[in-house]
């Protein structure tokens, strides 16, 4: 699995969002390409822009912790059409540079900061995760997105 904290690997996943084009269709799913950009940022919005989305209750958040977590941030890929939770769904079209921008940003910023400010960070769903436990959840979510639209 790639590691988002390499400068390299990062690289990687801004020169595949590159080639990227607004009407780039995906091979499974529903998603325009724009609503896959906004999507992949979710997860990034949790860490630096928690203020947007609602924290889950105490048993939401025990559901997630127990069922989930396994699922998210270990190594096994994502099957396809798997399902998305609510906070993750994007309704409408957006802005397709707009959200590229912000996505690469996002990716930018964490290989920036590195594992070490992630190892031990809270996650919005998941409570205290590992450096690798991070890196998993994004590395596979970002290849599973771009896979899906054939990049």
């Amino acid at each position: 699995m790639e590691n988002v904290f390499d400068a390299k690997d990062a690289q990687n996943y801004i020169d595949r969002i590159h080639k990227l084009v607004e009407d780039t269709h995906g091979l499974w799913g529903k998603m325009t390409v724009d609503q896959m950009l906004a999507h992949c940022s979710v997860t990034y919005e949790m860490v630096y822009e928690p203020e947007k989305h609602k924290k889950p209750g105490a048993i939401a958040k025990f559901i997630l912790k127990t069922f989930l977590k396994p699922k998210i941030v270990g190594e096994k890929a994502y099957p396809r059409d798997s399902p998305t939770a609510p906070q993750f769904l994007i309704t409408g079209r957006k802005n397709f540079e707009e959200e590229k921008t912000r996505l690469i940003g996002f990716i930018q910023k964490t290989q920036q900061l590195g594992a070490a400010a992630f190892d031990g960070k809270e996650s919005f769903s998941f409570g205290k995760l590992n450096a690798q436990e991070w890196n998993n959840m994004f590395a596979k979510h970002l290849n599973h997105h771009l896979a899906q639209f054939g990049v």
